[in-house]
């Protein structure tokens, strides 16, 4: 396994392993990392005390007292020449939420502008988003808030070059092919193009995370008046089933 090559490890700091599949963000490498860590957590292996996932990489914590980085590097070259992980079943147990979505200019005021960008009306913008049914790539930024991915490539529309300077918990944001799923009340450099009342992040509970690596979703577009009445509701009138 060369240096420039993918699958590749890599220390971090003195108790960590990433494992990476690409350098950049694509279906088949998001794959492979959530692939990967569910193996390695299936094997239990002696000494890593925690697994985690990015968009494309998988990151092992170990404990510097026990086997060693070595050792562990060992394992994970061998786990990993025994397939092609980039074509891996993903982990069981992943869930689909199907999850109400407003589209409207007042929850939505940068549709028109990201549309706009992605070469078409806002309806078919709207049409497009709500048709795409995408994975949960990663957790991260805000406790709880998901990257889903990849859409259709007229999303890849750039970050814009300034900060919103707030969005709400909920807001449904776009840039580089990908979605974000607001957790928290924040600036960001993302275009607000839906509004959703699902939160994600539930500190009291049991899973404060509500979405996991893997979950898939689609954001089904209602009225704002029914928006409105699911404000009362944690999922935000959003429903789930478990992908057979």
């Amino acid at each position: 396994m060369t240096d420039d090559a993918f699958p590749r490890i890599r220390s971090v700091g003195t108790d960590g392993l990433l494992v990476s599949f690409a350098d950049r963000l694509s279906e088949p490498a998001n794959r492979a990392a959530l692939a990967l860590r569910a193996a390695v957590d299936r094997a239990g292996w002696s000494g890593v005390e925690e697994t985690s996932t990015s968009l494309v990489s998988a990151y092992l914590r170990f404990d510097p007292l026990g086997p060693g980085a070595e050792n562990l590097r060992a394992r994970l070259e061998s786990l990993l020449a025994e397939r092609d992980w980039t074509t891996a079943d993903l982990p069981d147990g992943r869930r689909f939420f199907r999850i109400p979505t407003v589209y409207g200019p007042d929850r939505a005021p940068q549709l028109a502008e990201a549309a706009e960008l992605a070469g078409m009306s806002v309806q078919q913008a709207i049409d497009s988003i709500a048709a795409a049914r995408v994975r949960v790539t990663t957790i991260g930024f805000a406790p709880g808030q998901p990257y889903l991915g990849e859409l259709p490539e007229q999303w890849d529309i750039p970050r814009q070059s300034a900060l919103t300077a707030t969005v709400p918990m909920g807001a449904l944001v776009v840039a580089i092919r990908q979605l974000v799923l607001f957790s928290v009340t924040t600036p960001t450099g993302w275009r607000h193009i839906g509004q959703t009342a699902f939160r994600l992040f539930r500190p009291d509970s049991e899973t404060p995370f509500v979405l996991r690596p893997g979950d898939e979703a689609q954001f089904v577009p209602v009225a704002p008046g029914e928006l409105a009445n699911m404000d009362d509701d944690p999922d935000g009138g959003a429903t789930s089933e478990v992908i057979r």
